[in-house]
């Protein structure tokens, strides 16, 4: 840098974040169902051991980009972090998301913890605009699953900014500390 000193020694790693293709599960069919989300990741997560969290991104026209699994968990749970579910989407230009996950018991109904992360994403994806269209529990049968968008369950919330610089509440974010299904 000119007309400044930098300390011997002293260094600055500078970083970058690349996406990385893998094989290719999807296809370019678009999503407009929880069946058609289902016959993407559906038959992989119902065969597996362990909970798995997965999330499509798809284009603004439902059509997916790719799909991620964020999370691989042990039989009877899973750790949900926002910055995990979301860090492929904002890399990928995702225009919404629809996260899939596995119940290895069998059970496909939501937990009273699969209720509030979906509640937690929702809020989250709103406030970074990308929308969470479905959340939908797999158990081992992939003809059998819960989906929050058809039950009516989820809708992403609406939120109000404030105009002045009066009411911003910096105190308050909003959403709740949880990160495990």
């Amino acid at each position: 840098m000119e007309g400044k000193i930098i300390k011997e020694g002293f260094q600055l790693d500078v970083v970058s974040v690349r996406l990385v293709k893998d094989v290719p599960l999807l296809s370019g069919q678009k999503i407009n169902s929880p069946l058609d989300a289902i016959n993407v990741v559906g038959e992989f997560l119902c065969g597996m051991d362990r909970a798995i969290v997965c999330v499509i991104n798809l284009k603004a026209d439902n059509t997916p980009v790719n799909c991620n699994f964020a999370s691989v968990g042990a039989i009877n749970y899973a750790i949900v972090n926002p910055r995990e579910i979301f860090k492929t989407s904002i890399l990928s230009n995702a225009a919404s998301i629809i996260m899939v996950h596995n119940h290895p018991s069998g059970n496909y109904y939501p937990s009273e913890t699969d209720c509030m992360v979906t509640d937690k994403i929702a809020k989250i994806s709103a406030l970074i605009e990308i929308l969470l269209l479905d959340h939908i529990i797999v158990g081992t049968d992939m003809k059998k699953y819960f989906s929050f968008h058809e039950k009516g369950m989820l809708v992403n919330p609406v939120f109000k900014l404030a105009k002045k610089y009066e009411d911003v509440s910096l105190n308050k974010p909003g959403i709740p500390e949880l990160d495990c299904f």
